[in-house]
């Protein structure tokens, strides 16, 4: 898995004042976190929001680099944003060992342009953006590209129909769809119309047996 540096301190300062000073200053305000110990650090704003933007939240490890030499392996896992001004206000990390699982979220970027679609008129829609997957850090995939080539007109793609990377484990339920292709509402309608015709029509065999027990009844 490809892993970006960042260099952080640990942070004494706390509070709401603290962090509004340590934004001010071009710092920003974050946590590392491990089986419930935390240890609060800052970052240098900048390096951070270019890092978020760059990996449009794409999984990536991160070694984060303290002023003392000694370093942490972690991901991102949460960041805060000002709703209003939408300035980047705090992040969390999790910090990873190389030797066990962890359980993260991954984009579903889906590929290729459906049969229904090309050949049908209908309409891809995307049912799941993201699925929580369960590997070894070094293992995290950026995301999981899903093949959609193969979906016809009316027809799902689940969780079960897709491959994911040698190591990794899907957590989701293997019914859940993930991606669908719609038959056009007009179409849908016109078979609507037709079913409804059919329905209602009256069998043949039924009139010619009314025609029948009518002759005999003037006979």
């Amino acid at each position: 898995m490809e892993r970006i540096s960042l260099d952080v301190e640990q942070r004494i300062e706390k509070g709401k004042g603290a962090a509004r000073s340590l934004r001010r200053s071009g710092m920003l305000p974050a946590v590392v976190y491990r089986e419930g110990n935390a240890v609060p650090i800052k970052i240098n704003r900048r390096e951070i929001v270019k890092f978020i933007n760059s990996t449009l939240g794409e999984q990536m490890m991160v070694e984060l680099k303290f002023s003392d030499g000694n370093s942490k392996l972690a991901l991102l896992k949460d960041y805060q944003v000002d709703p209003v001004r939408s300035e980047l206000l705090h992040a969390d990390f999790y910090e990873v060992s190389l030797t066990e699982k962890v359980r993260v979220t991954v984009q579903l970027v889906l590929e290729g342009e459906p049969v229904g679609v090309k050949k049908e008129g209908g309409i891809l829609q995307q049912l799941l953006r993201e699925v929580e997957i369960e590997c070894l850090p070094d293992n995290i995939p950026p995301h999981i590209e899903v093949d959609v080539t193969g979906i016809a007109a009316g027809r799902t793609l689940h969780i079960s129909e897709i491959s994911f990377p040698e190591g990794v484990r899907v957590l989701h339920d293997p019914d859940e769809a993930v991606a669908t292709v719609t038959v056009p509402a007009a179409e849908v309608e016109e078979e609507e119309e037709v079913e409804a015709e059919e329905e209602g029509a009256e069998p043949e065999v039924v009139k010619k047996g009314k025609k029948e027990e009518e002759t005999e009844s003037e006979e």
